[in-house]
């Protein structure tokens, strides 16, 4: 079930609240496919009904399917309708009230409607808490005076709702019974004018064009803090405009399957989950031609095809909140911004004695008043001028304090605090926010999280996070000569090195490992692996058939997708690169000897990957160091030497053969030799790249 607009609104039983926006009042938003447009405040509920007809009326106009929600309970629980107008009829019950509600800007008569009400019920109830000076016959003011009313308090739907208020209380902290009187009146006029082109759910079907349901605005109380709207309701209205209008219409659909009933339902009671899920950003697919590059008779240099990779490749996983407890290692989906600031409020940086600074030079001496500051042991009371208090590292500094002398600097009675001048107005205080400030960004999209950053978002009040879910990077070998080490094997056989190696390569780089095995010199086979490998894969990695000889089965099967791009790049040690999209999931065709493959995945996949998991770009950086090697390079290819330091200088493998693994053992980072002719002496200054510099 699709619908072309959505809007949510944040009700209230109040008077006229003015021209500024303030909370507790009334607030809409409206929504379409998950973008939402600014809040609107309306200062009144005469505003707000007539900005929502004519809304209504301009959307109904133009065709769009609209949803229109509101915090508001539609019903009473059983019993409350048949008793007062003669059957379990909600839809009249809503007449019921418009007849007999005054409501002007400044007055309403919800509470003298609720005494009379009340009236007609045996014992004392239903409804409670008279919001008035004046005392109203047939309403108490507490609920505990109310007895033998007979009605339940709270709806099934509200039982399903954890913290959920009793439609009965009128007033007071979250009580929902006031705006309830005040809502009804309007639901019913709603209905009158728009008559059946409106349906209200869940007691009419949803197929018309305007569905009007009752939802509620706390089933997602984790995300509203992360708005930025100072306001929370202007913050929850856009929230839930979001997520509800961004609902998958098979999602949708389900969550209107409820059978009727007169006591109502909340709309996506239980179903915070699809919610949330309806609010993570989908990445867009890669365009089938993320890869191609010119390709001609030239060798792309390695930088090139690096530019390229970063500017063609992006995000391929959805995001999920999860506690900050678990997200060490993981990619932020968003910048994330300080709830409050830290420190909270101006505190003590060391022990010692707070005083109204700034203290000239020379002797001091103050008056100590009794008592002190702690941390989470405020003293609660202002310290008069000329005066000083003993406070401890990281109290609050009492109102009148602003500057501490180190208790080693001082001399002290019971009465007295001396120490010598001059001490600096602010002097061993930290200011309010001077580390991070509410509302600012203290970290960006596409960090990868650290324990560091858990306790910078923790000292900010950020309980929760939005984060990219694991990349999960498929391996793949090919070739009918591989076996598995420790299996049996002949002289025409190899044992599979890169496997393990890109398996442990993924892994050390934070990503799930699919491990898909090895594939036949079988096309029809491959293909089927890679069929089921992009059901369980974001990226595949594979190793050997990336040429374009009779057995090089994998670029053959991405040409035939017509999504190959074979990249001949000049880059020692390695071959030519097979690209491409296996049924939209990107695969990186790596060269089968392990040490080019090895260095082509640390040299292009690390990079690639980090942004397919939602990081940012980065390259791995170097240090000079004297090279302990002599070597004269050829000019057209970048060259990549297992290396290791010994001695302050850079001594390389003895042997630049790509199929020599035990090398890789041996190195601890690779020498890079750009790009143009080189002759290395002993002593010349080298690029040493180590192998950590590499997320390893």
């Amino acid at each position: 079930m699709r619908f072309d607009s959505v809007i949510m609104v944040d009700w209230s039983g109040g008077n006229d609240r003015g021209k500024r926006p303030v909370k507790d009042a009334i607030w809409t938003c409206i929504a379409q496919a998950g973008q939402a447009d600014a809040p609107i405040y309306h200062r009144n509920r005469q505003v707000a009904e007539a900005w929502i007809t004519e809304t209504l009326t301009t959307l109904q106009a133009t065709g769009q399917r609209v949803l229109i929600a509101f915090d508001l309970c539609f019903a009473y629980p059983t019993g409350f309708a048949t008793h007062l107008i003669g059957q379990e009829d909600t839809l009249g019950l809503w007449d019921w009230f418009a007849a007999r509600v005054t409501d002007s800007p400044e007055a309403n008569n919800r509470f003298d409607l609720a005494g009379e009400i009340n009236a007609r019920f045996p014992g004392i109830g239903p409804f409670w808490f008279n919001g008035l000076q004046r005392d109203i016959a047939h309403l108490p003011r507490k609920g505990s005076d109310r007895t033998d009313h007979g009605l339940p308090e709270k709806r099934a739907a509200d039982l399903a709702i954890k913290g959920s208020f009793s439609p009965w209380q009128l007033a007071g902290a979250g009580a929902v019974g006031g705006q309830v009187i005040m809502g009804l009146p309007v639901l019913s006029r709603l209905r009158q004018t728009f008559c059946k082109d409106l349906s209200v759910w869940p007691f009419q079907p949803p197929d018309t064009q305007i569905v009007m349901a009752e939802t509620y605005f706390s089933l997602l109380p984790d995300l509203v803090a992360d708005d930025a709207h100072p306001i929370k309701d202007a913050s929850q209205v856009t929230l839930y405009a979001k997520a509800f209008s961004a609902l998958k219409p098979d999602d949708m659909a389900r969550l209107l399957n409820i059978p009727a009933t007169q006591e109502g339902w909340v709309l996506g009671a239980g179903e915070a989950e699809v919610l949330r899920a309806a609010l993570r950003p989908t990445p867009p697919p890669l365009r089938n031609d993320c890869f191609a590059m010119p390709q001609g008779a030239h060798w792309t240099p390695v930088d090139d095809a690096l530019d390229h990779l970063r500017d063609h490749l992006g995000p391929v996983t959805a995001t999920e909140t999860i506690p900050i407890s678990q997200s060490a290692g993981r990619y932020l989906a968003e910048d994330l911004r300080a709830l409050r600031d830290h420190p909270p409020a101006p505190n003590a940086a060391v022990d010692g004695y707070g005083f109204a600074g700034p203290a000239p030079d020379g002797p001091q001496t103050l008056p100590l008043l009794a008592g002190r500051a702690a941390a989470g042991q405020p003293y609660p009371h202002a310290v008069p001028p000329g005066h000083a208090i003993r406070i401890l590292t990281g109290a609050n500094l009492p109102t009148g304090i602003d500057t501490v002398v180190l208790q080693e600097d001082c001399s002290v009675t019971t009465t007295d605090v001396a120490f010598h001048g001059s001490l600096k107005q602010g002097a061993n205080a930290r200011a309010a926010g001077e580390d991070m400030q509410a509302g600012n960004v203290i970290l960006t999209s596409g960090r990868k999280l650290t324990p560091g950053d858990l306790g910078t978002m923790a000292a900010v009040g950020v309980g929760q996070v939005t984060v990219r879910k694991l990349l999960r990077v498929g391996v793949l070998s090919t070739g009918d000569e591989l076996r598995e080490a420790g299996a049996q094997a002949d002289v025409g056989h190899i044992y599979d090195a890169n496997r393990p190696m890109l398996c442990a390569l993924a892994a050390q780089w934070g990503y799930t490992v699919v491990d898909l095995g090895c594939a036949p010199d079988d096309r029809d086979t491959l293909r089927q692996i890679l069929d089921d490998a992009t059901a369980r894969c974001d990226v595949i990695l594979t190793s050997g058939g990336a040429s374009a000889g009779d057995e090089d089965h994998m670029s053959a099967l991405l040409q035939n997708a017509g999504a190959l791009a074979l990249w001949r790049i000049a880059v020692k040690p390695g071959r030519p690169l097979a690209l491409g999209l296996w049924n939209d999931t990107p695969v990186f065709g790596l060269p089968g000897n392990p040490v080019a493959a090895m260095v082509c995945a640390l040299i292009f996949a690390n990079p690639a990957l980090r942004l397919l998991a939602g990081g940012a770009w980065q390259l791995p950086t170097g240090f000079m160091v004297p090279a302990g090697f002599q070597k004269s390079k050829k000019e057209g290819r970048r060259e990549y030497l297992r290396a290791r330091i010994e001695n302050g200088k850079a001594h390389v493998f003895p042997s630049e053969g790509s199929g020599r693994v035990s090398g890789l053992s041996w190195a601890t980072g690779l020498v890079q030799l750009d790009d143009p002719a080189q002759k290395i002496e002993l002593g010349d200054w080298v690029q040493f790249i180590p192998f950590g510099n590499f997320d390893l």
